[in-house]
């Protein structure tokens, strides 16, 4: 038992100790897993991944994803570097890159490595809409979502170690496992995921705007994502991800604090 206590100490201390800052919202964010890790292992499972795929390179599509991206990280430096945090970029290699593939899907990996996939482009209806894509994906890796999301996978992970260990009775022990597993996922770790997402949303329309792309655009392109999923998807409570009224509901709600959070760069016009 006093071993078991000093493991539960050992960990809220470390826990503690190994915080980052989110620069857009102010709040402390785990953070067991350090960039200066992470992103060298990111950008080198980027790297593989751009081996093993189609890249679209020499097209107007492709010139678009770069020229959209490179606006967005721009703006993303303006903000940051307003408000106090100069330098926060330093360790982040943004690469934008489009891949020859019919999945719905973009993703940036920790540190700026970008993929748009080609199956994206009919929904996103324009550049306006790659920026409404490009400002939450980039958002991501702004937020350190990835290192986050694995800082609590790992506390996931050793919570139920802890707990392996202090139950000794094998029944006692098989429920908790059942009982764990169930419920760090759906009380805990999605609902987590889903706040990321909502976050991400915040972060990236304002980042759109700052670039000068119409925030309003970003509630339009999830009507466009609603209607390509034909209503198929999990319940809320059960997803990754917030619903498509939630995100459409939310996106619409921000765009004018957006183009106001814009208005003090001096950007008042928007594509």
């Amino acid at each position: 038992m006093k071993f078991n206590k000093i493991l539960l100490v050992f960990g809220i201390v470390t826990i503690f100790m190994s915080c980052a800052e989110n620069p857009f919202t102010g709040k402390k964010t785990m953070a067991l897993v350090p960039n200066s890790q992470l992103f060298p292992t990111a950008f080198a499972q980027y790297d593989q991944f751009l081996t093993e795929n189609k890249v679209v390179k020499g097209t107007s599509d492709a010139a678009m994803v770069t020229r959209v991206g490179q606006r967005i990280a721009v703006a993303a430096e303006r903000w940051l570097n307003a408000n106090g945090h100069q330098g926060y970029l330093k360790d982040y290699k943004w690469e934008y890159n489009l891949v020859d593939d019919k999945t719905v899907n973009a993703w940036c990996m920790p540190g700026g490595k970008i993929v748009f996939y080609t199956g994206i482009l009919p929904i996103a209806n324009g550049e306006t809409g790659v920026a409404a894509i490009m400002g939450h994906e980039v958002a991501h890796a702004l937020a350190n979502h990835g290192q986050q999301r694995m800082s609590a996978g790992l506390v996931q992970q050793g919570l139920a170690v802890a707990g392996n260990i202090a139950i000794k009775d094998e029944e006692s022990r098989n429920a908790f496992n059942q009982y764990y597993g169930v419920g760090t996922q759906v009380g805990v770790m999605l609902p987590f995921s889903r706040s990321h997402e909502t976050e991400a949303d915040k972060i990236g329309v304002y980042l759109m705007a700052i670039a000068g792309y119409n925030p309003h655009e970003a509630a339009e392109l999830w009507k466009r994502m609603k209607a390509n999923s034909g209503g198929q998807a999990p319940p809320e409570i059960l997803s990754t991800h917030p619903s498509n009224d939630s995100r459409i509901a939310n996106l619409t709600a921000l765009a004018d604090k957006a183009k106001a959070e814009a208005a003090k760069f001096g950007v008042t016009s928007f594509k």
